[in-house]
């Protein structure tokens, strides 16, 4: 969902998909467009060929649909349009189906890991980041009560997923994760 910007320096508002302006408190530090940076690099790792790229695929609708949540503020809608961008839990379900799947295959972790294990799972690894802040710019919203909880929820699961996911691939290309160490202080004053 596209927003363009209208009217100067003062006073400045973006409209949103539903014809509703957006306080500028809300476009600088909103979640929306955040969730585009984890569609263009998930887009870079399933045209590898994976066997996860459909669910990548299937990822990238919800957060289009997120997209369209989010551009629907609960306080301003009306109810035909939050009745159309009303983000239900059946893809937060598939995402702890999916989960469970790659978790099953993984040695389980006694250490924190780095991001690493090559690059499509440092691939994975950065989606993550980028999930992990649009959920952080998410939760205020829906605290507010402007967006439906399962847009946070989905999101944390979605971090949840691309970690294991980003484990799965680094197990299967043989490539090795790296472990977390602790930095000693040196014994220079």
């Amino acid at each position: 969902m596209a927003a363009f910007v209208l009217g100067g320096r003062v006073g400045l508002r973006t409209c949103l998909g539903a014809g509703r302006r957006l306080c500028p408190r809300f476009q600088s530090r909103g979640p929306q467009g955040t969730e585009d940076g984890d569609r263009f690099a998930m887009e870079l790792i399933a045209e590898k060929g994976h066997p996860f790229a459909e669910e990548l695929q299937k990822i990238q609708c919800s957060l289009q649909d997120i997209g369209s949540a989010l551009a629907t503020p609960r306080s301003s809608a009306r109810e035909a349009h939050l009745r159309h961008t009303a983000f239900e839990a059946g893809p937060i379900l598939e995402l702890e189906q999916w989960i469970d799947k790659y978790s099953s295959q993984l040695p389980p972790l006694t250490e924190f890991i780095l991001p690493s294990g090559g690059k499509s799972s440092s691939a994975l690894h950065l989606c993550r980041a980028v999930c992990r802040r649009a959920e952080r710019r998410v939760v205020p919203l829906v605290q507010m009560g402007e967006t439906d909880a399962n847009v946070a929820k989905f999101l944390n699961r979605l971090s949840d997923y691309l970690f294991t996911l980003a484990r799965y691939v680094a197990m299967k290309e043989g490539n090795q994760e790296k472990i977390y160490k602790k930095n000693e202080p040196s014994d220079r004053d």
